[in-house]
């Protein structure tokens, strides 16, 4: 395959695939996505304001599109992105840190991710982020339109294709650099989390080791309860204040109740400064259970949204009992001073286009509203409505089974200690989505650092010397440390086998 140099160049996170799916039975298209720039992007917009990074190289790679099959078809090719920072890399068997592109364009995690580049010098390291299939400038069959455009071009569009693709860059990579030593640690963050475990999983004779940051692989079927994500957010909450997390339960009938007057969605509107006029309440609910679950998803310290919003409607004495009152100065307080709060029209991004078909068909993520929550309406996990959807929307049902199947999951310890090793686990204990995540030791290799205070992906995102608590800079402190001692161990390993064979390996 050939390489060429090219130029340089964030439950309920509102995805609607259709207006039909407004309402509760498109609930699965409603679930909170793993996006780290999504949340970025509401919260901290100034760090992907930055530039990306100088000393960044732009490549491409002629991808294959089916790694699995040798149908004619399947050898067709397509350009995929990736993109290499070479400014301390020792070369020779210097390691490779290699970042696993997501459900988004890298050009957002060029800017967001720091872990890799802030400690390139320290290691030495020659630094690669690569582009997922279907997203950026990596698309398949000419454009994005006839990629996405029938579930025959989408059938290409899955995480073992994806690891197939990264597995192949990383050779070539070390190929064109004559790197052929050169131990690779595998980054990712969320489902690039995922891919990162994955990864070493089924690639271990390229990734020496794997550093998955809020990675939910535990997730899937009935291995976590249903309900896991919801009851984090409703902690955190709870944890901030008691009166908040009352005033927030007692809402949700009061917003169905104006909600059901003649005027309600127009009363609702100019309550909730809305950007469009609200068609019905169940806007707004969406809209405030959205934030709820983002809110608690992602912080950076030493900022803290939660107890922004819930200082604010505790603080809101001028509302008297007027619930709808002190949510809504929940919600201004927690936005900041913007002309509007609540329905602002956005651009589909790629994201919204290609992770519902991703959740359709593999990553069937079981998530609950029950009782137990503090969001409303309830609205359990059905699986037979999953597939109805699913089957309705593209025309193939989900393979809720093909995950833990092709990946495992299912009595993790048990199986990992005894399959591989050096994988880093990297957990916020307020991110909703460490319920699904790996927080215990499995090995003496496989290690778990769950952090109380942190959010989602929180330890590879750049870091800030003047707000950055001790215990944030520890943990990544830890994680290199870790890495050194996989690297060390590789090299001492390569030393002694070059002892004995008649042949030196470097």
């Amino acid at each position: 395959m050939n390489s060429s140099k090219a130029s340089p160049q964030w439950l309920l996170l509102a995805i609607f695939i259709s207006s039909a799916l407004n309402n509760v039975n498109g609930f699965w298209f409603k679930l909170p996505r793993t996006s780290l720039s999504r949340g970025l992007r509401e919260h901290y917009p100034r760090i992907l304001e930055q530039n990306i990074p100088d000393g960044f190289e732009t490549f491409f790679y002629n991808q294959t599109i089916d790694h699995f099959n040798y149908r004619p078809e399947s050898f067709t090719t397509f350009r995929q992105r990736y993109l290499i920072y070479s400014k301390h890399w020792g070369g020779g068997q210097a390691p490779i840190l290699a970042f696993m592109g997501a459900e988004e364009p890298i050009d957002d995690d060029l800017k967001a991710i720091g872990f890799l580049t802030e400690n390139s010098e320290r290691l030495k390291a020659l630094v690669v982020f690569m582009e997922h299939r279907y997203y950026g400038q990596s698309v398949p069959f000419g454009s994005r339109s006839e990629a996405l455009n029938n579930t025959n071009n989408l059938g290409y569009f899955n995480s073992a294709q994806a690891l197939a693709d990264y597995a192949e860059i990383l050779l070539h990579i070390k190929k064109t650099h004559d790197a052929t030593y050169s131990p690779v640690i595998v980054v990712g963050g969320s489902y690039g989390g995922e891919l990162a475990t994955w990864f070493r999983l089924k690639y271990p004779h390229i990734a020496l080791g794997a550093l998955a940051s809020s990675a939910p692989v535990l997730y899937y079927e009935d291995i976590t309860p249903h309900n896991a994500y919801y009851s984090i957010v409703t902690k955190n909450y709870r944890d901030t204040s008691e009166t908040c997390y009352q005033t927030i339960l007692k809402s949700w009938a009061e917003i169905q109740r104006v909600g059901e007057l003649p005027d309600g969605a127009s009363i609702l509107s100019k309550q909730f400064k809305t950007c469009t006029p609200l068609r019905n309440e169940n806007e707004l609910r969406d809209a405030l259970a959205g934030m709820y679950s983002s809110t608690s998803q992602y912080g950076r310290p030493p900022e803290n949204p939660i107890e922004k919003f819930c200082g604010a409607v505790d603080k809101a004495t001028a509302c008297g009992k007027d619930i709808l009152c002190k949510i809504a100065a929940g919600v201004f307080a927690q936005k900041g001073d913007r002309p509007c709060y609540i329905n602002k029209p956005k651009n589909r991004t790629e994201t919204d286009e290609g992770w519902p078909w991703q959740s359709c068909s593999e990553m069937v993520v079981p998530m609950s509203i029950d009782e137990k929550t503090m969001l409303r309406p309830v609205n359990l996990f059905n699986l037979t409505e999953v597939i109805d959807q699913c089957q309705q929307q593209y025309g193939v049902p989900p393979r809720p089974n093909w995950i833990t199947t092709y990946y495992g999951g299912h009595d993790i310890k048990l199986t990992l200690q005894r399959s591989t090793g050096n994988i880093i686990f990297s957990n916020g204990l307020r991110d909703p989505y460490s319920a699904g995540g790996v927080l215990k030791n499995i090995s003496d290799n496989i290690i778990a650092l769950p952090t109380v205070n942190g959010s989602h992906c929180l330890d590879i995102v750049k870091s800030n010397k003047t707000s950055d608590p001790d215990w944030l800079v520890q943990q990544r402190e830890t994680e290199v440390e870790i890495i050194e001692g996989w690297i060390a161990k590789y090299d001492a390993d390569l030393k002694a086998i070059n002892k004995w064979i008649p042949f030196k390996l470097q």
